[in-house]
């Protein structure tokens, strides 16, 4: 019961980082897209997925895509939660997957880029369909931005998530490793 508290309590720290660096850290990337912003709150749910799972992670972007949704992407709304949550919800389920299986630094190296490309590919459909039923954007201007505009900025973004990722994560698991909230540490997950 007490190592169940400690997970809860520590995917609460890192959904908490999370919505954190999504409020505080938003600039675009792209000069013909302001309206895409990089933002680095993926960062704390692929740490999860790593530390705890594909799902600890999906969780986490899961309270993240919610809280986006009725605060600073008030004006998507649902659409916006939907696109983040399948989006980061792809890079952290396919990362995590694999990170599990091959658990060294290659892995986790092959695991990010791997979640890389597929956050990437799955924009591309997802922006086909909800961009242009529900945000009334044209079929053909959405696919205008495909190559340009859509497909750089998700490999932009999620490269430099996983950049950020790779950076702190040794950091970050060993805090939250000897941080136990009334029990032992955990050595390995």
């Amino acid at each position: 019961m007490n190592q169940d508290l400690n997970k809860i309590v520590k995917l609460a720290l890192l959904s908490a980082l999370s919505i954190l660096l999504m409020l505080t850290i938003r600039f675009p990337i792209i000069p013909s897209a302001p309206f895409l912003e990089y933002e680095p709150g993926d960062v704390p749910a692929l740490i999860g997925a790593f530390l705890y799972g594909p799902g600890a992670g999906l969780l986490i972007t899961a309270a993240v895509s919610l809280f986006q949704a009725t605060t600073v992407s008030a004006g998507s709304g649902w659409i916006g939660a939907i696109m983040h949550m399948v989006a980061t919800g792809t890079m952290v389920l396919v990362a995590g997957l694999i990170y599990r299986k091959v658990h060294t630094f290659k892995g986790a190296i092959l695991a990010l880029a791997a979640g890389t490309l597929g956050m990437t590919l799955i924009m591309i459909p997802l922006n086909l369909y909800f961009t242009t039923k529900f945000l009334g954007v044209p079929v053909e201007a959405v696919k205008a931005m495909i190559v340009p505009i859509i497909v750089p900025f998700n490999l932009i973004k999620a490269t430099a998530n996983s950049a950020l990722t790779v950076l702190v994560y040794k950091s970050v698991a060993k805090v939250l490793r000897i941080a136990p909230i009334g029990g032992e540490a955990r050595q390995h997950e």
